[in-house]
């Protein structure tokens, strides 16, 4: 009986035991995918879906003006500006986790070749003014 006790009593410590994760009020994102991966210039949109994740849950905002997540084409450091609206109600402190949706309309060559490699830098940054990590796409093929 007093063995059981204690396996009992030493899991009990050793649960206790187990590293919590917590989530920063600093957004986190993570990059899941692009998709084509192969585009026409001027033609095709691509789609980048990232994961997010936040403590506080103020990233978006309501305001048709603001300008909270970056798009950056590396070949050219061109910086796209999109709004992602509120993730979750004003004046709530909840955590937050999903997927969002990018979708850069078109682009083109910027070398005058035939065929260009492209990658795409984004982050995000929340109402309190926290930037978020970047994350980097794969690359993109753009043909003429």
């Amino acid at each position: 009986m007093k063995i059981y006790l204690y396996i009992i009593l030493g899991l009990l410590i050793i649960g206790g035991c187990k590293k919590k994760t917590t989530v920063s009020n600093v957004p986190v994102i993570s990059f899941i995918t692009q998709n084509p991966s192969t585009v026409k210039a001027y033609k095709d949109s691509v789609i980048f879906t990232i994961g997010y994740e936040d403590a506080d849950g103020d990233i978006g905002e309501n305001n048709a003006n603001a300008e909270n997540l970056f798009l950056i084409d590396n070949r050219i450091n061109i910086t796209y500006k999109y709004r992602v609206k509120e993730l979750a109600p004003l004046g709530t402190a909840i955590a937050i986790k999903g997927n969002l949706n990018v979708i850069l309309k078109s682009t083109d060559i910027t070398d005058g070749s035939s065929s260009q490699a492209a990658t795409y830098s984004i982050y995000l940054t929340d109402r309190a003014g926290n930037k978020s990590n970047t994350v980097t796409s794969g690359t993109i093929t753009i043909n003429k």
